[in-house]
């Protein structure tokens, strides 16, 4: 199983970013997709999470700046990054279930946010 983030970078306070994550080795359209951030000095969050069916859900920090999808053809999930903070500094990462419990984690994207 290979998890592939990408599109992170440096933007400025009120920016925007376009997230992917490819996934290998798996079947992909069965399962929730979920994307994390690890900041430095806390732990490892959930920020949104999409069903097998498209219906989203996003912790209150993110809600209405946050806009999480997939692309079942392309086994990818996306998060689009809007109205960034300074405290959206982290590493993104996207996981399913099954390989969050055993803490297998792929390659994350960093975010970073200046004030």
């Amino acid at each position: 199983v290979q998890l592939q983030a990408s599109g992170g970078g440096l933007v400025q306070a009120g920016g925007s970013l376009r997230l992917s994550c490819a996934a290998s080795g798996l079947l992909f359209s069965n399962k929730l997709w979920g994307w994390y951030r690890w900041a430095p000095g806390k732990q490892r969050e959930l920020v949104a999470r999409i069903s097998p069916d498209r219906i989203p859900y996003y912790v209150d920090s993110v809600k209405g700046r946050f806009t999480i999808s997939r692309d079942n053809a392309k086994n990818t999930v996306y998060l689009e990054v809007d109205s960034l903070k300074p405290e959206d500094t982290a590493v993104y990462y996207c996981n399913t279930d099954a390989y969050v419990r055993t803490n297998y984690w792929g390659q994350g994207t960093l975010v970073t946010v200046s004030s």
